[in-house]
C-alpha cells in the first residue's frame, strides 16, 4: 500500500469516520429494538450525528500529540478520549432528557454529564484507531523510502560501471597494459592487471545497500585512481586529510567515485600540466564533513553551480537525501583556483561486541607509489 497523499488521507479519514459511527448507528438501532424501546428510536440518529461531530477534531489533537513522547501521548490521549466522552454524553442525554423525558429519570446536572466514563472507552478506541492508522503508515513510508534507496543505490551502481566499463576507459586502461608488456615492463603491467581486477571485483560484488567504513572506501578509490595514473603519470596528484574517527564512519558504498571522476574529467584531463585533487574528511558535531577538491577552472555559471556537473553530482545528492532525509547537504563552491564539493550527513558507525576491544586506527590512505616514472610516460603516451 503506497504511503496516501494529503488528499487521499482526508477523503480516508471522513470514510472512515462515517462507516464507523454508521457501525454504531446500526448496533443501537438494533439494541434498541432487542431491548424493546421503540419510543427512543428517534434520538439514536441524532446520537450518532453528534459523535460523528465530537469525534472529528480528535484528529487535530492527535496529530499534535503524535510528535510528542510516548508519556505525553498516553496521557494527552485518554484525556481527550475523556474530554469529548464528556461532550458527547452530554449531548446524548440532552437528547434523552428532551425527546423521551418520560422514561428517564431526570435528577439535575448529574443526569446530563452522567455516563461519561463508559463513553471514554469508545472515545480512546477511536483515538487508538487512529494511532494505529499513522503507524501503519509511517511503517509503509519507511518501506517506500528504503525502497527507493535501494532503487537510486542500484542506479547509482549501474552508473558507476557505465562511467568505468565503457570502450574508452577499457581501451586505455588494456592498451597501456600491452605497452607495458612489450616494453617487457612486467612488474608494472602485473600491478595494474591487478589493480583492474580488483576494482572491477569491488564494483561487482559491492551490495547497493551496503554502507561500508570510509576508510574501505577509499581502499576502492586508490585502485581506481591507480589505473587512471596509466592514463596520466604524474598529470594527476591526489592528496588526503583524513581524521581516524571519520576513517571508520559508514558511508553508502561507492559515494565518492564520481566526484572523484568528475574532478579528474573537468581539472585534469583537459589541462597539460594536469591538476591535482584533495579528499578531506572529519567528524563535526555528530555530523561526517567530506569534500573533493580539485584545481580545475571551476564553474562559472551560477545555475550550474548550484545544480553540480553532470549526473554524478545529482544522484550523490539524491541518493543522500533518500538515505538521511534533510540532514544531508550538497554542496559546491568555486576555489581559487578549482571546485569544491562538499558532503554533509550524519556520522554512523558500525556496532561493535561490547567485550571486543575497539579496532586500531587504520593509518590514512595514501595515493600508491609511482615506482615505475618511465613505466607510466610510456603507457601515457601509447594511451593517447
Amino acid at each position: 500500500m503506497p504511503v496516501l497523499t494529503r488528499r487521499n488521507r482526508e477523503l480516508m479519514f471522513w470514510l472512515v469516520q462515517a462507516l464507523g459511527w454508521s457501525g454504531i448507528f446500526i448496533s443501537q438501532w438494533l439494541g434498541t429494538l432487542a431491548a424493546r424501546q421503540p419510543e427512543i428510536l428517534p434520538t439514536i440518529p441524532l446520537i450518532s450525528l453528534a459523535g460523528f461531530l465530537i469525534s472529528s477534531p480528535l484528529r487535530y489533537i492527535c496529530r499534535w500529540l503524535w510528535r510528542r513522547p510516548l508519556p505525553i501521548m498516553i496521557g494527552g490521549s485518554l484525556a481527550a478520549a475523556y474530554a469529548a466522552s464528556l461532550a458527547w454524553r452530554l449531548c446524548v442525554n440532552i437528547l434523552y432528557g428532551t425527546m423521551a423525558a418520560k422514561h428517564f429519570y431526570i435528577n439535575g446536572w448529574t443526569f446530563y454529564f452522567g455516563g461519561a466514563v463508559s463513553g471514554t472507552y469508545l472515545m480512546a478506541g477511536w483515538i487508538g484507531m487512529y494511532f494505529g492508522f499513522r503507524y501503519y503508515e509511517s511503517l509503509q513510508g519507511q518501506r517506500e523510502i528504503a525502497l527507493r534507496a535501494t532503487a537510486l543505490a542500484q542506479q547509482a551502481q549501474l552508473r558507476m560501471l557505465r562511467y568505468q566499463l565503457n570502450p574508452h576507459f577499457l581501451f586505455n586502461t588494456l592498451n597501456g597494459i600491452s605497452t607495458l608488456i612489450l616494453d617487457q615492463r612486467n612488474s608494472a603491467a602485473n600491478r595494474a592487471v591487478s589493480a583492474l581486477a580488483e576494482f572491477l571485483r569491488y564494483t561487482l560484488e559491492q551490495d547497493p545497500m551496503k554502507r561500508v567504513t570510509l576508510a574501505q572506501e577509499l581502499d576502492a578509490i586508490n585502485l581506481y585512481l591507480e589505473i587512471e595514473k596509466m592514463r596520466f603519470g604524474t598529470r594527476l596528484s591526489v592528496q588526503y586529510t583524513m581524521a581516524d574517527e571519520a576513517s571508520q564512519a559508514l558511508v553508502p558504498s561507492l559515494l565518492l567515485q564520481p566526484l572523484i571522476e568528475n574532478a579528474i574529467k573537468y581539472a585534469v584531463s583537459p589541462r597539460e600540466q594536469g591538476g591535482s585533487i584533495q579528499v578531506e574528511g572529519h567528524i563535526q558535531q555528530g555530523m561526517l564533513q567530506l569534500a573533493v577538491r580539485d584545481d580545475g577552472p571551476g564553474i562559472i555559471d551560477p545555475q550550474r553551480l548550484r545544480e553540480g556537473r553532470g549526473v554524478g553530482i545529482r544522484n550523490t545528492r539524491e541518493r543522500l537525501h533518500v538515505l538521511y532525509g534533510d540532514r544531508s547537504r550538497v554542496t559546491l563552491d568555486n576555489n581559487d583556483p578549482g571546485l569544491t564539493v562538499s558532503l554533509q550527513f550524519p556520522a554512523e558507525f558500525a556496532a561493535r561486541r561490547t567485550d571486543q576491544p575497539p579496532p586500531k586506527s587504520e593509518p590514512q590512505p595514501q595515493p600508491r607509489p609511482e615506482t615505475d616514472p618511465q613505466a607510466e610516460h610510456d603507457a601515457a603516451a601509447a594511451a593517447k
